[in-house]
């Protein structure tokens, strides 16, 4: 293994010709935020499977061992982080497994970004995540009680792709999964993570879609009042960082950040990738001397996660409304309604409402450069979350 080169980043995900999920979404804003791409496509499809048809081949085992052999090769694998998404089955997770695992015995300190536990048959399903929008699409293993993917896949990032990982980004039902702990109070919570931290050896977690009413929050963690209220759900999500650095051996063993967030009245594909994306380009090792977003939280009181975290919610919300907005603004007959008896008498009706809701990325170009929490502010430290 070569030595890596400064800002690159190897992305293996999904690909679509149309629209922007998997790596169709995390290669223009990684090159925006100063980030060469390597884009290994696991998947070459039309479109998202939220269009109800879609066509195009699977990335096998064999040929993303191909990939990653001519790669090295050619003295061209020199990442300085990865970030993998959607892969198809166990034994493809196995390849990416071995792979991540090379490249960190060359390089320890190489970050590697696991996007939510993505296997699942079908890139681009609704599943909810960090409360930025009443439903975000993703290819995730699971979500709210149902499992999405084959028994075996579980294993394969319980027992190699987690103690791989710098940060994971999985929803609630996953790390129920992951863990094999009930989620259902902050004991069980605790719990959780700390098995993530300690047993898994996982540093930075970032949880979404803790659903309402499952925490007691302290009150300091409450919603930003924003100017365009209308486009929101009186409905919120919690996002949670939690970072543990190894040093403390007493019962709080990480430092927790979080967010209880608003949802967006819409429904949206490839947020998860475009989240993960962010989070990717925006951790780093230490937190930079400068003030965070909100002048009332100095950087002394955040995380590498929570900063990378809170950066990446702000420019997907922003990236979100702009959608929202995009589409509410648009003649009602290219916008149609949910409705599945229509949709099956009009096998149009479905794919102009997909159409409609992609993400507004190449839009958002300032908004992503900038990366400013100025719309929702930043994770707030839950200072008291190991001893209440």
């Amino acid at each position: 293994m070569s030595l890596p080169e400064t800002r690159r980043v190897l992305s293996i995900q999904s690909h679509v010709v149309s629209g922007y999920v998997g790596n169709r979404a995390a290669t223009f804003p990684l090159q925006l935020l100063g980030w060469d791409v390597d884009p290994v496509n696991t998947v070459q499809y039309s479109n998202h499977a939220g269009y109800g048809r879609f066509g195009g081949p699977k990335t096998d085992p064999a040929q993303l061992r191909a990939i990653f052999k001519a790669m090295e090769e050619n003295d061209l694998m020199r990442p300085s982080r990865v970030l993998t998404g959607y892969i198809p089955g166990s034994e493809g997770l196995k390849v990416v497994a071995e792979l991540v695992k090379q490249l960190k015995t060359s390089t320890p300190s190489l970050p590697y970004i696991l996007d939510r536990m993505s296997s699942v048959s079908s890139p681009g399903v609704n599943i909810l995540l960090t409360g930025l929008s009443t439903t975000l699409t993703a290819a995730v293993m699971g979500d709210e009680g149902k499992l999405y993917v084959d028994a075996d896949v579980v294993p394969v990032y319980r027992d190699l792709l987690l103690p791989l990982a710098t940060v994971i980004t999985p929803n609630w039902f996953e790390v129920e999964l992951l863990t094999e702990i009930k989620l259902d109070s902050l004991p069980s919570l605790r719990s959780a993570l700390r098995k993530l931290h300690r047993e898994y050896g996982v540093g930075s977690v970032i949880i979404s879609s803790i659903p309402p009413g499952t925490l007691e929050l302290p009150s300091s963690m409450g919603i930003r009042s924003h100017p365009d209220n209308d486009l929101y759900t009186p409905e919120s999500l919690l996002c949670l960082a939690s970072f543990d650095d190894g040093a403390n051996a007493g019962p709080a063993i990480s430092r927790v950040h979080a967010m209880r967030l608003p949802k967006i009245a819409g429904y949206f594909s490839g947020v998860g990738d475009l989240f993960s994306a962010l989070v990717c380009a925006f951790f780093e090792d230490e937190v930079p001397p400068q003030k965070s977003g909100d002048d009332s939280i100095t950087a002394s009181n955040q995380t590498p996660v929570s900063l990378a975290t809170a950066r990446a919610i702000n420019v997907t919300h922003e990236v979100l409304l702009d959608t929202e907005r995009h589409y509410l603004s648009l003649p009602e007959a290219d916008r149609p309604d949910t409705d599945t008896e229509k949709d099956k008498a009009d096998s149009s009706r479905r794919p102009r409402r997909m159409r409609a809701r992609e993400l507004r990325i190449i839009q958002a170009m300032d908004v992503i450069r900038t990366g400013s929490t100025a719309l929702l502010g930043d994770l707030a430290e839950w200072t008291d979350f190991w001893t209440s």
